[in-house]
């Protein structure tokens, strides 16, 4: 029987792994550990500088902890060092690099923009030089798309500078922003039943003109809906997405309580028909036994108002204004 090595061990024989297969020298190749105010706060990660001009470097993140689950599960290190450079080698020729040097010109990036949600307090540090509006707690941060690779979307947030440079004005980029979300993610309610049923279900698109409303109200009455986009992934910003809370509104002819169980989707409860400390309990049973730690978005409920049209916090609907979902814009706190 094979010797099971250490993390550390692991780390070490990976890096030396990748230096030969890429070809690097021993300081294109570093290991930052999980440090909650430092460069990683969502994990221990080793970074190879895959591409090195005067212009800058292209640096990709890998996520250790994770490669070493693959390992201790019967994964060999020379399997895992071969599937990685093969990642790398993919994410060089996609041109990322070309991509993030027009970051100060908005003409050439406008396109790309994005938003993402994230929990303000648990990535405070790593929030400091990004732009974001902060809706109770809930940042909803400015990121640039600058490639996709079997299906996944790689980005970077922007930073405040970029903005200066710019010379716009913020909201402006932000309805930019919010409508490319749209279009690159668009929402969709998804019936549990027919999710567990069938792995390729691709959930309502509930947004299309002319859609039949009647068997979603249904399927949502005692459980409620799941809402995220139809990528499945960061779904959580789909309740701020031009028209979506309103339109969900109209739907249940009621105000609804969110409840965001992770970053890739929001439950959406009528106000008729539950509870809000009932949600409130049942979201900090779920955190605790069903959602990754990188995944937490919020441990509290959130309330959307269809008169006003405005989400907040739901114990502060009456006494705090924060966002006003109708129009494609998000307004700071």
């Amino acid at each position: 029987m094979s010797e099971i090595f250490s993390y550390e061990k692991f780390i070490e024989n990976l890096r030396g792994y990748l230096l030969d297969a890429l070809n690097l020298q021993e300081k294109q190749i570093y290991f930052e550990a999980k440090d909650e105010e430092g460069m990683t706060p969502n994990g221990d990660r080793l970074f190879v500088e895959c591409r090195v001009s005067s212009e800058g470097k292209e640096v990709c993140g890998i996520h250790t902890e994770e490669l070493y689950e693959d390992y201790l599960d019967g994964v060999s290190i020379d399997k895992i060092g071969d599937t990685v450079t093969e990642e790398i080698k993919k994410l060089s020729k996609a041109g990322f690099f070309e991509k993030t040097k027009n970051v100060n010109n908005y003409s050439k990036v406008k396109e790309d923009l994005f938003i993402r949600l994230l929990n303000k307090k648990k990535h405070e540090k790593a929030l400091e030089n990004a732009v974001y509006k902060e809706v109770d707690g809930i940042a909803c941060v400015l990121y640039m798309k600058v490639g996709q690779c079997n299906g996944r979307i790689s980005s970077m947030k922007i930073r405040k500078d970029s903005l200066v440079e710019w010379g716009l004005d913020e909201n402006e980029v932000y309805e930019n922003a919010l409508l490319n979300t749209y279009l690159l993610t668009p929402p969709r309610i998804y019936q549990w039943e027919r999710l567990v049923l069938n792995p390729d279900y691709d959930g309502e698109d509930f947004m299309a003109y002319g859609y039949d409303n009647y068997g979603m109200r249904l399927c949502g009455e005692r459980v409620g809906y799941c809402l995220s986009t139809d990528k499945r992934t960061n779904g959580a910003v789909a309740v701020f997405l031009p028209g979506v809370a309103q339109k969900l509104s109209e739907i249940l002819d009621d105000d609804f309580y969110i409840v965001f169980t992770s970053i890739h989707e929001a439950m959406i409860h009528p106000k008729s028909k539950c509870y809000p400390e009932g949600l409130e309990r049942i979201l900090k049973e779920t955190i605790e036994d069903a959602t990754p730690d990188e995944d937490f978005l919020a441990d509290e409920i959130y309330y959307y108002d269809r008169c006003t049209r405005k989400i907040a916090k739901w114990d502060k609907v009456v006494s705090r204004v924060t966002l006003p979902v109708g129009r494609v814009e998000l307004v700071p706190v």
